[in-house]
């Protein structure tokens, strides 16, 4: 199975990670944590170049095709591999992300991006997706809370620095797709604190999964 969380900048996606990890250890599911971009060793490197704020010039094209070549190593790394033995796979973005941000938000063909999808990965889709939901006014005072903080890196600022049309677009994206396919997205409201938002959490993933 492959479970996907979503959302925007500050969203809470990273800590919620650790709280779904331990529900499904819980009812016997044998999980794998990953993340895009940068879940492998090349996807680290192609992370930092994405991320690095002194990457602010990057096309839309090619930072769309520095994500399609993250995401095929990692499929076939990492994700293709866990799920043919049988894991449970908990990943930190996917293909939602490119839709919203380089679809939606930096306007490039979603026709396109889904054409890409198909001829390069299958179509390879999420059991579930947790949308993690909230207004991008509060995502981005979070995620610049966490980096003033030194709980995130500054060397990975290029998206908190974007505009807040830009975040507003990719929520309004976020929400499109999850109103397209209302049997795989979850929306769960992150505007709340973290115990609220692993209790939804929780309680969705028991919904789904009985």
């Amino acid at each position: 199975m492959l479970i996907t969380l979503e959302g925007i900048e500050g969203s809470g996606k990273t800590t919620q990670v650790a709280h779904i990890v331990r529900y499904l250890a819980s009812i016997g599911r044998d999980c794998r944590v990953t993340r895009e971009p940068g879940g492998t060793q090349i996807g680290q490197k192609i992370r930092a170049l994405l991320l690095d704020p002194d990457s602010r010039g990057m096309y839309p094209l090619a930072e769309l095709l520095l994500y399609l070549a993250d995401r095929a190593q990692h499929i076939k790394e990492i994700i293709e591999p866990e799920l043919t033995a049988g894991k449970t796979v908990i990943c930190d973005r996917f293909f939602d992300a490119t839709l919203a941000y380089q679809g939606y938000a930096r306007q490039l063909d979603t026709t396109l991006l889904h054409t890409l999808h198909g001829l390069l990965f299958a179509n390879l889709t999420p059991n579930i997706t947790l949308l993690l939901d909230l207004s991008p006014e509060i995502g981005l005072a979070r995620a610049w809370q966490q980096i003033h903080q030194g709980q995130r890196q500054c060397a990975e600022t290029r998206f908190e620095q974007e505009a807040l049309k830009f975040h507003e677009r990719v929520r309004a994206g976020y929400l499109a797709l999850a109103h397209r396919e209302p049997e795989r997205f979850q929306i769960i409201d992150a505007e709340q604190d973290e115990k609220q938002v692993t209790q939804q959490i929780i309680d969705t993933l028991s919904s789904a999964l009985a």
